[in-house]
């Protein structure tokens, strides 16, 4: 039995990696720089990355293949270690073998990894690989399923010889962000993004009108950022660590030049499929904004009862707590607001300041951001799939950002469709900087060949985040989803009805978002189910079956960590209830030839 979601959980989940090379320095063998090595510069006739970048700037493949690749960091030596995932986001597939840490080595100055090895825990001795990881001292430091632990680097081997010593155990797993991104200062200070297990603190989580918890004791032990120390070993995850709260999943950690901490933060999803009377449906992909926040001790940045409005500028109350769809303020007022603010749903998930020399200087003065790219915008077009640059002056946005790499997603930017998705972003000792993708486990490398003291050139203005949604996406499906001449009816429908449920499926009719989880040819996603074969698990698979997965929702799907509110949240009458159900019925019971 398959589970029907028309709505896509928010789920962070499980790593792969993307790769930059480009020509730039040598990078040592074992950890040591090679001399009279030197990698060339000057052109992108070596340019195999497909990206998009501002003029001057190349980027190729430093390595692929190494699973699904979340974070990532550079040794001062130039050895890029990343950590790597495994799980349900990536509908269970079999992960790489070997440990989920890897460390690749460019020995030759070739700006290409050489040199592959895999450490850490694998799935044989319980890990589930992590997203987290960061150096220290000379040594790694990785998270691994509810821990974050440290590997010490001999000097001979770019990967550890003896077990890792556990800094922070028992963190909170489960729900709907269960990784644990972390930044690590230069005092040994270890931030620890501790994500929400819900939406919207909902007791039935994504479910429609269910008012959020008050008090949210969810806020207890998730929604913010914690706080260790690199220097200590056995440390226990407990409320009184608590560093900053109101965060609903901060993946991307950077500190400026002065030691300010800034996070990303993934706006909340669902507003008018959760609560259609006071949003337009369009209103769905263009809110809450995706947000820069400035890291305080003891800050309180208003998850869950507050969101960010790109089009009022300004945090406005959640209706889980009396909101009114964007007027009404109340404790929003007394709540701690972005410094900067990007498009609904582009999912932030790393962030580095670069602090290299071989980019031109107004580099230095901003952070570059990964966004993995949204789901929530369907109907209409997706956004992200990108890394972009904000520039900063001081504790505040000194403009607003522009897309400084694209073309990740290729010709499809929606979750199934996309090719590479960047999660994470490191600069090396060369100023090189690194960007990793978690479907193919591609690492790329950036280098600029122009003068870093000459003209700095710009890359492309950011939407506006009030920009309108636009239309809705016409499908792209092809044979039989496009062609409903080609699919059966079920007993009891009719052909028309069938013709009706695909354009309920793709959003033309009903305000549904089938296609922002299951994809526009209803094959699936990380997010939803394949439609299109018969594996069910949440009916029997008859017309019937589907019709109650649709119309009661899956409160506790399997295999999906997110619920699928009832209609997918979507305002559907029986009647299109009935054909959408007849084109699902029909997408997995193709017509004998």
């Amino acid at each position: 039995m398959r589970s029907l979601r028309l709505y896509r959980p928010w789920l962070s989940v499980i790593v792969v990696l993307a790769t930059i090379c480009i020509a730039s320095l040598t990078v040592s063998a074992q950890n040591q720089p090679s001399p009279g090595k030197k990698r060339k510069s000057g052109s992108c006739s070596h340019d195999d990355s497909g990206l998009k970048l501002p003029a001057g700037f190349c980027a190729t493949v430093f390595a692929e293949g190494i699973g699904h690749a979340r974070h990532l960091v550079v040794s001062p030596s130039g050895v890029v270690y990343v950590n790597t995932w495994s799980g349900d986001y990536y509908d269970f597939d079999k992960p790489h073998d070997g440990g989920f840490l890897v460390a690749l080595q460019d020995k030759t100055g070739a700006g290409k990894a050489d040199t592959i090895e895999r450490f850490g825990e694998t799935v044989q001795t319980g890990g589930a690989g992590g997203v987290g990881i960061g150096m220290y001292k000379g040594s790694i430091y990785a998270e691994i399923n509810d821990r974050i632990v440290r590997y010490t680097l001999p000097a001979d081997s770019i990967v550890p010889k003896v077990a890792p010593e556990t800094i922070v155990s028992k963190l909170p797993l489960g729900g709907d962000h269960p990784m644990h991104p972390f930044i690590i200062g230069a005092d040994g200070s270890v931030y620890v993004d501790v994500a929400t297990a819900t939406n919207s603190c909902q007791a039935k989580n994504r479910q429609p009108k269910i008012p959020g918890d008050n008090p949210c004791t969810e806020l207890e032990t998730r929604g913010g950022v914690w706080h260790y120390d690199a220097n200590k070993t056995n440390q226990m995850f407990s409320p009184a660590e608590r560093y900053a709260t109101g965060i609903r999943n901060a993946e991307g950690l950077a500190f400026d030049s002065t030691g300010r901490l800034f996070v990303t933060q993934h706006g909340r999803d669902q507003l008018r499929s959760n609560w259609p009377e006071l949003y337009k449906p369009e209103e769905e992909a263009t809110l809450p904004a995706e947000e820069l926040l400035l890291l305080k001790s003891g800050g309180d940045y208003g998850w869950p009862e507050c969101y960010y409005d790109g089009v009022r500028k300004r945090l406005v109350l959640a209706p889980e707590y009396g909101g009114d769809g964007g007027k009404a303020v109340g404790v929003c007022a007394n709540k701690m607001g972005p410094v900067a603010a990007f498009p609904a749903h582009w999912a932030p998930n790393g962030m580095v300041r670069y602090d290299g020399k071989n980019f031109p200087s107004r580099y230095r003065d901003g952070v570059f951001i990964a966004f993995h790219g949204s789901w929530n915008r369907a109907p209409y077009a997706q956004g992200g799939y990108n890394v972009v640059f904000q520039p900063l002056e001081g504790d505040h946005a000194s403009g607003t950002c522009e897309i400084f790499a694209d073309g990740f997603a290729g010709a499809k930017k929606t979750p199934e469709g996309a090719t590479y998705r960047p999660t994470g972003l490191a600069v090396g000792p060369d100023g090189a900087l690194y960007v990793s993708e978690d479907i193919h486990g591609r690492i790329y490398r950036i280098v600029y060949t122009g003068d870093p003291a000459g003209p700095a050139p710009k890359g492309t203005p950011c939407p506006s985040i009030s920009a309108p949604a636009g239309k809705v996406v016409p499908s792209s499906a092809q044979p039989p989803e496009s062609d409903t001449e080609n699919l059966p009816v079920p007993e009891r429908s009719t052909a028309d009805m069938v013709a009706l449920g695909a354009r309920i499926y793709h959003g033309q009719v009903g305000g549904a978002s089938c296609t922002g989880c299951h994809g526009a040819n209803g094959t699936g996603s990380p997010l939803g189910p394949d439609l299109t074969k018969k594996q069910w698990l949440w009916s029997e698979g008859s017309f019937a079956g589907i019709l109650k997965v649709i119309t009661e929702g899956v409160p506790q799907p399997k295999q999906y960590r997110s619920p699928m509110p009832p209609m997918g949240g979507a305002q559907l009458s029986d009647t299109q209830a009935s054909a959408l159900a007849a084109y699902v019925w029909g997408l997995s019971h193709p017509a004998s030839k």
